[in-house]
């Protein structure tokens, strides 16, 4: 099973020139905690997450370090530090050491990985260009449709289906599909994820079960619960 099998193809990303202002406003309207952040040909350059949002806040409270602590840091650290904490551009906040997959790296290589380097998702970039997110949850949810098994090899066939489920998916009302994992075997297409409601999720159930090729849908999709969406 590679990358292509069970990445989130509808990615949320965000331009470096960007404010982060809006950077912070996409994480909210999309209910993701990290964004790619691409230049002006759509490549990516950096990665800017809650963490360094956070960071940013708490660096934010108007002191400076003292003086001597710069001796054991380094001017330039200091300087560094205060463009993370004042600038209002993506560019400026962002993480711009990547790590990144392809679409056929192994899934096992994927969990390596994201362990070694303790990040919690990774970009699928083709050319450069970033083509899907695969998260733990990601992996997870694929080793749960499998049990004790090793992860088998999608076919063909599965592929196609799980293309033309995504794009099911995409017509929707009110369905984010970069919220909804999707792994297919044999043509049982597994769906986790978030829905608004048991409406919502039933016109996923039913997106799904027109899509040709699908033998049987199982679903998984949960609430988030009502403070969440609380202005």
């Amino acid at each position: 099973m590679q990358a292509k099998d069970i990445m989130t193809t509808a990615v949320i990303t965000v331009a470096a020139d960007e404010k982060v202002e809006t950077a912070t406003a996409l994480m909210q309207e999309h209910r993701v905690s990290g964004l790619p952040v691409t230049d002006a040909q759509d490549r990516i350059v950096g990665v800017i997450s809650e963490g360094d949002l956070i960071r940013r806040v708490g660096n934010d409270d108007g002191t400076r370090r003292s003086w001597w602590l710069d001796l054991f840091t380094g001017v330039d650290d200091s300087a560094h530090d205060f463009v993370k904490a004042r600038s209002h551009k993506v560019s400026d906040v962002m993480t711009p050491d990547v790590i990144s997959v392809e679409e056929d790296t192994a899934v096992v290589d994927i969990a390596r990985m994201l362990e070694k380097h303790r990040i919690k998702r990774v970009p699928v970039v083709r050319d450069g260009v970033v083509v899907g997110i695969v998260s733990r949850a990601n992996l997870l949810h694929a080793l749960s449709t499998v049990g004790e098994r090793t992860l088998p090899a999608p076919s063909e066939d599965d592929r196609e289906i799980r293309e033309r489920v995504t794009a099911a998916l995409d017509e929707v009302p009110g369905i984010s599909a970069h919220q909804i994992n999707i792994t297919v075997e044999d043509g049982k297409v597994t769906l986790w994820g978030i829905a608004d409601s048991d409406a919502q999720e039933d016109a996923c159930r039913v997106a799904v079960e027109n899509v040709p090729g699908v033998r049987i849908v199982d679903m998984h999709l949960g609430r988030l619960p009502g403070w969440a969406y609380a202005e």
